[in-house]
């Protein structure tokens, strides 16, 4: 391949010998679900009832898919080594196997898919396929597609969001990934690293040549396998990272060895540094076996929201502010990256959420008066009512609201008054139940790893990352009663604005996207089906929170008293 043809590849976003196509990310293996028809009340849009009968679901790959996280993949191992010792006692299956969990033994497909079996093959890039190329996933198609069906025909195919989990899935669902994490913390992974992703603040001068330093460590003719590394497309063409003067100084050092045939060529060199684009992100994440992360937590936190679905081991340099999520001393770069491709990485699996934006639909115009018929004789339209709309009974003809967007993070989903000078009137819902009605600046739902961040801002709990709940905290709630709650991860929560709102509400995922909720839409948040797995160094995770939070947030921290000249009294 010519130099030509190489940069005209780079341009389009693809490489020669990617192993994964842009079609690899439609999975031909689906959910079903499977409503009770005998039950009137039926979950809006959010929910299914727990007396439900389960979802069918579908049989499992045979071997793991290239387009399952870390989690699923494990899963399907230990679903496979079942299968060959199928002479374990009980006892030790319910012990050991984790992958019999509804929903976490089967594989699901991307969120905002509805696909029926004479479709499961449809490719990813054709105009049938509603996978979003921007952060989070359209559903709002899907959701078309199953309001077309009658309500004995809504046994479809479609790809199944966290929220339409019964209550059992759900449980089973956290409760599994829970348990894997658990196993995770004391074993070391090692697995086979080629396609290293870097990730840093594009913007700052001093991180860029730290950058560089790693990416050409990585490039070096000293490392025992061939990587290749990609950078952000914003540093082709930057004068700190100089990416050609960088694989001039490469060129020379594999001249200086004699290595310049066949994998080592200049061509062959030029192509291991590569460059990623959100796109790219998006729809092949799978391509990144590794991510590596060069400054705080905020970076870490992009890690995430530029992994909506798959998220490969991220290991993450300390070279920001406070570091609660970046563990390791960029001093050591080296020795750690060395140990971690050699001897393997301890993984944690961070709980995520999944934030759907719920627009509310426009009632159909009113039916045209018959001739003859007075206006008076007409019945008058009732109000709407969001608490009605969302926990009493729903009608078969009638759909309140449709899916706008699917959002996968990691710290916390706000939702606030914005750029209104009153304060928001919200809604509070918890699985089937309104829970409190709301007059204050916002809330906040934090996941435990975001209980440091705005929620401690806002007067919320400190929580230890491994505890499966949900933290809601008001901002500048208007009463003297309104304390912080937590919540188990397995409620589907639901915050709206309610149609006699005087203003609307603004809903921002990880401090990222921003949406409007205008009065009568609402936000669903539950436990997210891919959690961010984070390599974690070694040693006791418990204990290294605390210190993370004494030695930065000074928990706890006063004086010791004096005991200098204390004796007890003389009786």
């Amino acid at each position: 391949m010519t130099g030509d043809d190489a940069s005209a590849n780079v341009s389009q976003g693809s490489y020669p010998d990617d192993r994964h196509s842009f079609s690899s990310d439609d999975d031909s293996n689906a959910v079903e679900v499977t409503f009770d028809p005998g039950n009137p009340y039926r979950r809006k849009s959010s929910l299914v009832y727990n007396e439900t009968a389960n979802p069918r679901l579908a049989t499992s790959r045979s071997k793991p898919s290239a387009t399952q996280c870390l989690v699923h993949q494990l899963l399907e191992d230990h679903r496979n080594d079942r299968r060959i010792s199928p002479h374990r006692n009980q006892s030790s299956n319910r012990q050991e196997d984790v992958t019999t969990e509804v929903g976490l033994d089967d594989f699901v497909e991307p969120k905002g898919k509805a696909v029926n079996n004479h479709h499961a093959n449809t490719s990813a890039t054709e105009p049938e396929s509603d996978v979003s190329t921007e952060a989070g996933q359209i559903d709002e198609k899907s959701w078309r597609q199953a309001v077309r069906k009658s309500k004995h025909d809504l046994d479809y195919h479609q790809g199944l969001n966290s929220r339409l989990l019964t209550k059992k899935q759900l449980t089973d669902m956290a409760w599994g990934v829970r348990e894997l994490s658990r196993r995770l913390g004391s074993i070391r992974l090692k697995f086979k690293a080629r396609s290293i992703f870097l990730l840093t603040k594009a913007y700052d001068h001093e991180l860029i040549p730290k950058t560089r330093d790693v990416a050409k460590w990585l490039l070096s003719k000293d490392r025992d396998v061939r990587y290749t590394v990609y950078v952000e497309e914003s540093l082709r063409n930057n004068e700190d990272f100089n990416a050609h003067g960088l694989l001039e100084e490469l060129h020379q050092e594999y001249s200086s060895a004699g290595l310049t045939d066949g994998t080592y060529s200049k061509g062959a060199l030029d192509n291991r540094l590569r460059y990623w684009t959100e796109k790219m992100c998006h729809k092949r994440p799978q391509t990144f076996d590794f991510v590596i992360t060069l400054g705080g937590d905020g970076t870490v936190l992009y890690a995430s929201w530029l992994f909506q679905r798959i998220v490969p081991p991220v290991l993450s340099f300390s070279l920001g502010s406070l570091g609660f999520l970046t563990k390791f001393d960029f001093g050591e770069y080296q020795d750690i990256l060395t140990s971690a491709f050699k001897d393997g990485v301890t993984v944690s699996l961070r709980l995520r959420f999944e934030g759907t934006i719920m627009r509310s639909q426009k009632r159909p115009a009113p039916a045209q008066l018959t001739q003859g018929e007075s206006t008076e004789e007409k019945a008058p339209q009732r109000k709407r009512d969001l608490i009605e709309e969302l926990i009493g009974e729903e009608r078969e003809d009638e759909h309140t609201h449709r899916p706008d967007g699917t959002y996968e993070i990691l710290n916390e989903i706000v939702v606030d008054r914005g750029p209104n000078p009153t304060m928001s009137y919200m809604e509070i819902f918890g699985d089937d139940e309104h829970f409190t009605s709301v007059l204050a600046d916002g809330v906040c739902v934090s996941t435990p790893t975001g209980s440091t961040a705005y929620n401690l801002a806002a007067g919320g709990s400190l929580c230890h990352p491994e505890n499966p709940v949900m933290l809601v905290t008001s901002i500048c709630a208007h009463t003297l009663s309104f304390r912080p709650i937590i919540l188990p991860d397995t409620i589907v929560l639901r915050i709206g604005v309610p149609y006699d709102a005087r203003t609307g509400s603004w809903a921002s995922f990880d401090g990222r996207e921003r949406v409007e909720l205008t009065p009568g839409d609402y936000v669903t948040i539950s436990a997210s089906r891919f959690p961010f797995a984070s390599v974690q160094p070694r040693g006791r995770r418990s204990e290294d929170w605390v210190n993370s939070i004494s030695g930065k947030l000074g928990w706890n921290t006063r004086q010791k008293q004096k005991n200098e000249g204390y004796k007890p009294w003389d009786k």
